[in-house]
């Protein structure tokens, strides 16, 4: 037994070397929480454009934070890519990021995706509507989020955990249009009309509402198209017996959120690391994301996928995407209060 721990130890050291050794190499050294599927193409055309090479970390979102944290100005990264403003807040609160000069981004990006002091920029843009079983559900009785706290919805709905930050960010979107004493009233309604206690992931919802465990959940919708456009049979069928519901229309609009970049304050490489920044909001890389990763693009002159299409079209909430970073704990603890585990 002494000798397979041996063994395993050394191969970990080993890779960990060979790891610290192609970043050291690397022109542009990224830390993305996106899964290497769903950015290394994009990151791969661009050095085949420039010549100048990328080296690709994953990870999860808070790992990569803390991890950042820890190195400080001897981190190799000059990159950070997540999926959530929030994590970008604690980014830039955290004094890991570096304000960016750009005319490319500042003209691409409107200035709701983008930070008021150019520490981060949006990449794409993401919608977490509701979504609901076409059989059991009518979209005549569906308005807005607040409305699934109606006791009408008790057990019918599955969701995420509260660990989850696009629903920690979607309830601090409620949390400035509403106020702290309606939105916990909001949530102690919504918990009491889950299904079942909340676990796994978007997907997970989806499929459970599709197998009739609840009628609706809130997903981003290129979870959706996922399985719309899956080579599976049985993904296709449960996107089949799905539709999405725009909510809030007649008010602040359904709620959108970003994946986005910041460059760190210790890049080592910031021209060829903005040089990507603007690369990523070319045209060309937003067709990608939008046909590719089924996300809208950030770019405004860039269309959404046709399968985004096929959902309709919604007014956007157009909170400001800094303050549901800053609400983020607040959030995060009326959630707990209400008792969404």
């Amino acid at each position: 037994m002494m000798k397979v721990r041996k063994s395993v130890l050394a191969i970990s050291l080993l890779a960990i070397s060979m790891f610290k050794a192609g970043i050291v190499n690397a022109d542009v050294n990224v830390y993305s929480s996106r899964t290497e599927a769903l950015i290394k193409p994009l990151l791969d055309r661009f050095s085949a454009e420039t010549g100048v090479a990328v080296n690709l970390l994953t990870g999860k979102d808070d790992a990569l934070l803390t991890r950042l944290q820890m190195e400080g100005p001897a981190s190799p990264a000059d990159l950070f890519i997540t999926s959530d403003v929030a994590r970008l807040y604690r980014a830039k609160t955290a004094g890991i990021t570096e304000a960016v000069e750009s005319d490319v981004l500042n003209t691409a990006i409107a200035s709701q995706w983008r930070d008021a002091d150019n520490h981060w920029f949006g990449l794409t843009s993401r919608a977490r509507p509701i979504i609901y079983a076409k059989d059991r559900v009518k979209s005549a009785e569906l308005d807005r989020y607040e409305d699934l706290a109606d006791p009408k919805w008790k057990g019918r709905i599955c969701i995420r955990s509260s660990s989850n930050v696009y629903n920690q960010s979607l309830v601090s979107s409620a949390l400035i249009a509403n106020g702290e004493g309606a939105t916990l009233k909001w949530l102690n309604g919504l918990v009491a009309n889950f299904s079942r206690p909340p676990a796994g992931g978007d997907t997970d919802q989806l499929k459970a509402v599709a197998a009739g465990q609840c009628d609706l959940t809130l997903a981003n919708t290129y979870y959706l198209a996922r399985l719309a456009a899956s080579d599976k049979a049985e993904d296709r069928a449960v996107a089949a017996k799905l539709s999405v519901f725009w909510p809030n229309q007649s008010d602040r609009g359904a709620h959108f959120n970003i994946s986005g970049i910041a460059l760190t304050k210790s890049a080592k490489n910031q021209a060829d690391a903005v040089k990507l920044m603007e690369y990523l909001v070319s045209d060309a890389a937003q067709r990608w994301y939008a046909e590719v990763n089924n996300e809208y693009p950030i770019v405004a002159n860039v269309e959404a996928s046709e399968q985004l299409k096929s959902f309709g079209s919604a007014k956007a909430d157009s909170v400001s995407l800094y303050k549901l970073g800053e609400l983020n704990g607040n959030s995060l603890r009326l959630m707990d209060r209400a008792g969404w585990k």
